[in-house]
This record gives structure tokens, sequence and C-alpha cells, in this order.
């Protein structure tokens, strides 16, 4: 069965090695070699971001998708490890217009299922969506404090460059579960 205070800590021993991206990495792969173990545990109901834990070389976070649900383009300005154990995520990933550009330019994007884990550079910009009719539940591990350092997001509306607000966030995972629950009750 998924341990989530082991896992935390063996997220904490990978980030003292010398390759911690790719330590942590291995770390959320290997808990996401039983994926229904971690669903069982995590138990996602509603669209949310839940501190798992955070200090300033880690933060683990439990992100539940919405079904459909979108959320703009974002920076962490750390690198971080997603690991997805129930539904998808589609990422859409962007480079900034010009050296001194305040927009973005789509560059590719990548879908990343249950059981698999994406490393992300320190410099990715991504947008991220649930494809699903269903919610999608994530573990996110960043290599820092991702809820400290001061960050971007690009949008909403148009994708100019300003500061990220977690409480826009958080409205938009509210204004997602109203959605969620007012489709599952027209069913």
């Amino acid at each position: 069965m998924f341990d989530l205070d082991d896992f935390l800590c063996r997220c904490s021993d990978a980030i003292a090695e010398s390759e911690p991206r790719r330590a942590t990495r291995e770390v959320l792969s290997r808990a996401l070699a039983a994926p229904g173990e971690m669903a069982e545990v995590m138990a996602p109901r509603e669209a949310g971001l839940t501190v798992l834990h955070q200090a300033d070389d880690l933060t683990v976070l439990h992100v539940v998708w919405a079904p459909g649900m979108d959320i703009w383009p974002h920076d962490h300005r750390m690198w971080a490890v997603i690991g997805i154990y129930e539904g998808e995520e589609d990422n859409t990933f962007y480079r900034r217009g010009g050296p001194d550009s305040r927009s973005l330019t789509a560059s590719g994007g990548k879908r990343i299922t249950k059981g698999d884990a994406l490393l992300l550079g320190a410099d990715t910009i991504h947008a991220v969506s649930n494809p699903r009719r269903g919610p999608t539940g994530a573990i996110h591990v960043y290599g820092g404090d991702l809820i400290g350092e001061p960050r971007s997001q690009w949008g909403p509306g148009p994708l100019e460059e300003r500061p990220y607000d977690i409480d826009q966030a958080r409205r938009q995972f509210a204004e997602a579960n109203a959605s969620w629950r007012e489709g599952s009750s027209q069913r």
C-alpha cells in the first residue's frame, strides 16, 4: 500500500542526492508503479491544490484537476516532477516571445497519463488541462519552496506576464468544482 509519510521522506532524501531531479523522479516513478494504491490513499474527490510538504528545498503538492479543467500558463522557477496516479494531464509548453517580451509563443506539448512521471526544468512555462470526463489526480514535487517563490502567470485573458496569484488559482479550482458538481447532478 502507498505510504504518504514514507514517500515524503524518500523525496526529502532524494533532494540531497547529487542529481536531485533524477532521484526525485525515480522516487515518484516507483510510487506510481502501483497507481491504484496511490489513488486509494489520495482519494481524489474534488479539484484543488493540497500542500503535503513545504520547506525551503522541497514542496510536494497533491493536485486534482476537475473534468475538462484548464489552467493558464505559469512558471515554477525551479525544477519539478509531475506524476499522474489517476487520469491524464495535457501540458502545453511555451517560450517567451523575445528577450524583453512579456508575451508567450506555444512550443509543443506532452500528455502524461496514469503511471507517468514528467520532469520539468526550472525555466519551463506550461499550461495544464484535464482532457477527461473524470478527475485527474497528480503528485507534484518541486525542488524549492514553490509557495514562497515569486512566479509568473500568463492569464486569465491575454498571454501577458503578470505576478502569479494563488487566490486566483484557488478561485479557478472552485469554479471547476462547481461546474463538475453541476454536470454530475444533471446526469
